[in-house]
């Protein structure tokens, strides 16, 4: 872990291009899903997007703090990876909603964003 710059907690001196785009695109990720959350609530699926947005705003504060950076990508990966399945079987393993017909505007937006998210975070993890 790097010490803290001069203007405060935040390193954005360690931060490089790729770091960004993870960060927008975990960005994207969990506004998406406190939007939904908050739509849910309080029902236990509602609650759970809750967390899933939750936990990815943290990870970007995390990054951005330079705060157990490898570890935040490592958890990162089977988290975001879980997020992708968990949303297939839930919305079309077996339901009556059809693969791509039936995804629309935010379920795409935000799957493209998790399976870019994983792979930066797989090309930062193996980096550091």
């Amino acid at each position: 872990m790097s010490t803290a710059t001069q203007s405060g907690p935040i390193d954005l001196d360690s931060l490089g291009p790729l770091h960004y785009l993870g960060i927008v695109l975990a960005l994207v990720s969990g506004l998406i899903h406190v939007r939904l959350g908050l739509s849910f609530a309080p029902s236990p699926l509602g609650l759970s997007f809750l967390f899933a947005g939750v936990v990815f705003v943290l990870a970007c504060v995390a990054v951005a703090m330079d705060y157990r950076r490898r570890l935040v990508y490592g958890l990162g990966v089977p988290f975001t990876a879980g997020q992708i399945v968990l949303w297939y079987v839930v919305n079309f393993a077996g339901g009556p909603k059809a693969f791509p017909a039936d995804v629309g505007t935010l379920g795409a937006i935000d799957k493209i964003a998790q399976l870019v998210l994983v792979g930066v975070l797989v090309v930062l993890l193996r980096r550091e």
